[in-house]
């Protein structure tokens, strides 16, 4: 009775929830793995990238939850769902989804492990041999790493570490006549690799270190009898939604630093552990992190699927995996090599990655670091690529004399110690360092070199939807904007002084700014829209984004709908709309991308009678992205590049290879080519330089 209850609940409101809907986005995910038209690697890669995502799903999704449950705080669900129903409610779905992931990997991809020249092995699947090169890596390298922790009535419970694979020993020992249990912990040290690799002529064999240690256990446990060894891992609360401070005088920095020290003894919200565990280890660990039944995960399988990377970046396979074609000129740059200092006086340039190289961007930087002309240099900086090129071309700046100022934002979640340490580098070669803007995240992306050319100084600018990391723009897809224009140039200059200091422009030109104004500007365009609908002008919206969740704007869309306007939206991940509800969203499609690139960017159109007002940025339609985040959406004003940027939304809608559609009830179904309809993958069709003039058709 209670869970029809329930499912009535979240089928009559008018949102979706956004947490199941991210549980759903991972389930596409989870599809690339279960795709016999991939290659067994690329499968291999995507049920990884479900794990990942479980991960931060329970530290940041979960663990918000929980604050609001271990602070006594009230929270009711878009699904209208209050704490204790709603963490049912998503436990349950995210057990299914295990349930799911699981089989996959078990029924449909161990199979055929051995087919693609390598296998996963237990140590009494090994030939001698093999088990004696097994245990002298482990009496020479495991063994000394090795630490057992024992809880019992003298010493405390040890502070096990997040998201680390432990053995829970239970061992007996007799004292004064009486048997007596008790715990021991065994984590698996981090720096170790996940699995010892054996050659075989025919492939490769990889043993997961688990297992090996699994056989020696006893080598811990002299003279003791074990009871049981039980495999587990446990993840921790990562949100910091409640903790952070408000006082704008704080030390920052210090602040983020002591955060990430609590991360590692955030609450458990979710316990993994293998099949028929100790009772009596179970009974402790539900007592000691206060979780039960909905908290606990039993894996049938290799555990911790994160692991998986070991086989795919495996020197002996790096060939087998997808083979990402070259990338083409952006069509608003006619060859490679151009002097872009000199080019960009007189042309804009879109760029649109990864089909587009990111090198453009990185070299003018490069080149700045080291042009004599150039004064000065400001960025702000959300995620870096290991050993970046952009950090080494700002050092160099700055041993140059140049003036450097640099926003690092150190609350880029899992990135934070990364930006830090980045940071402090670049004090220390002179920078001018800013370490994120109190309560606001600085999400968004800008670069501005200025240059002085004879008597007048250039402002260079570049801004777009992607970070400066040259490894993901290889991975995720964007637009970006390099320019001269002078109204952008003016914009940006502002915007760096907001947030470097305490200016407050009246209004921006060509920028649409949060938190001050972004939802403000997004719900007048949108009822432009629907006033011109009910004055029968053509109208239409099509948007493309990562996640859909803000109430305010989705009341509006819902507006807008009703009033006649098409909505065509392109959400990747989380999806709070209903699309297609009688009387409601009649008029709305939803549809989300999922495939061999993460679709990162953000578009917005708006037809405007036939002028149509095309932006793209940093911005997602979510609270976060309008009032706790520093972002900025440009519009885009050349023509040309107007035109190519709503022919890249135009393929996103013409897309059938990766795309699911979305129902009314939250749930997607994958969308299949009819018998004569012609194949369009975005994922390959970009690559052609002149795609996007194939086709000038209208969006709406």
């Amino acid at each position: 009775m209670l869970i029809n209850k329930v499912s009535d609940q979240i089928k009559r409101s008018k949102y979706i929830s956004r947490d199941l809907s991210w549980l759903r986005f991972n389930y596409r995910v989870l599809d690339q793995a279960r795709d016999t038209n991939k290659g067994f690697f690329d499968r291999l890669k995507f049920i990884a990238i479900t794990s990942s995502n479980l991960d931060e799903f329970f530290m940041i999704r979960v663990g918000s939850l929980y604050n609001y449950l271990d602070y006594g705080k009230e929270r009711t669900d878009y699904s209208g769902l209050r704490e204790l129903p709603f963490r049912k409610k998503l436990l349950d779905y995210a057990h299914r989804f295990v349930n799911d992931q699981y089989l996959t990997f078990n029924n449909e991809l161990k199979p055929v492990f051995a087919k693609n020249g390598c296998d996963i092995l237990k140590m009494s699947e090994l030939t001698e041999i093999e088990q004696k090169k097994a245990d002298s890596y482990f009496k020479n390298t495991i063994y000394p790493l090795l630490t057992p922790m024992v809880y019992d009535n003298y010493h405390g419970f040890p502070l096990l570490m997040n998201q680390l694979l432990t053995f829970g020993v239970v061992t007996r020992t007799t004292e004064e006549l009486k048997a007596q249990d008790r715990v021991t912990f065994v984590q698996i040290p981090q720096n170790l690799g996940r699995f010892y690799e054996i050659n075989r002529k025919d492939k490769i064999v990889f043993v997961p270190i688990e297992e090996i240690i699994r056989t020696k256990i006893k080598k811990l446990f002299r003279n003791v009898e074990i009871v049981s060894a039980n495999l587990f891992r446990i993840t921790r609360n990562g949100d910091f939604t409640l903790e952070e401070s408000d006082d704008m005088e704080a030390d920052f920095v210090q602040e983020i630093k002591s955060k990430l020290k609590t991360r590692k003894k955030g609450r458990v919200v979710r316990l993994e552990i293998e099949r028929n565990p100790s009772q009596f280890l179970m009974k402790v660990l539900k007592e000691r992190w206060v979780i039960d039944n909905s908290n606990v995960f039993t894996i049938n399988s290799m555990m911790d699927l994160r692991g998986l990377w070991q086989i795919i970046k495996h020197r002996q396979f790096k060939d087998k995996g997808f083979k990402q074609p070259a990338s083409v000129l952006p069509l608003s740059l006619p060859s490679d090599g151009m002097d872009m200092f000199e080019y960009l006086k007189e042309h804009d340039v879109l760029l649109h990655h990864p089909y587009n190289s990111m090198e453009p961007v990185v070299s003018m930087l490069e080149r700045a670091a080291e042009d004599p002309l150039v004064l000065g240099i400001k960025q702000t900086i959300y995620r870096l690529a290991d050993q970046s090129r952009v950090t080494a071309a700002l050092l160099k700046a700055a041993e140059n004399g140049k003036h450097v100022s640099v926003l690092f934002e150190v609350k880029a979640r899992f990135d934070e110690e990364r930006n830090l340490r980045e940071g402090e580098r670049l004090e220390k070669a002179g920078c001018f360092v800013i370490y994120g803007i109190s309560k606001y995240k600085t999400h968004t992306k800008m670069l501005m070199i200025i240059r002085k050319e004879g008597e007048k100084v250039t402002r260079y600018v570049h801004i777009g939807s992607g970070n400066y990391n040259e490894q993901t723009a290889r991975l995720y897809t964007d637009v970006s904007l390099l320019t001269t224009n002078d109204v952008y140039a003016h914009d940006v200059s502002e915007f760096f002084n907001v947030i470097t200091g305490h200016s407050r422009p009246n209004e921006y030109k060509y920028l649409m700014t949060s938190p001050k104004s972004m939802r403000h500007h997004l719900i007048e365009l949108i009822r432009t829209e629907a006033r011109n609908a009910k004055k029968g002008l053509k109208s239409g919206i099509v948007i493309k984004i990562n996640s859909l969740e803000d109430k305010e704007v989705i009341d509006e869309f819902y507006k807008a709908s009703k009033a006649g306007v098409p909505i065509k939206l392109i959400v990747r991940g989380i999806c709070c709309i209903r699309p297609g509800r009688e009387d409601l969203s009649e008029n709305i499609s939803v549809k989300s991308i999922v495939g061999e690139y993460l679709e990162h960017s953000r578009l917005y159109y708006f037809h405007n009678n036939g002028d149509p007002k095309v932006y793209s940025g940093s911005a997602d339609i979510m609270v976060r992205s309008f009032d706790r985040r520093i972002e900025a959406l440009f519009l885009i004003m050349n023509e040309e590049l107007k035109k190519e940027v709503i022919n890249i939304l135009y393929y996103n809608l013409q897309d059938n290879q990766n795309s699911y559609i979305m129902r009314e009830d939250g749930t997607y179904i994958k969308k299949r080519t009819g018998p004569n309809e012609e194949i369009v993958d975005i994922h390959k069709l970009f690559f052609n330089r002149y795609c996007h003039e194939v086709k000038e058709g209208e969006l709406v």
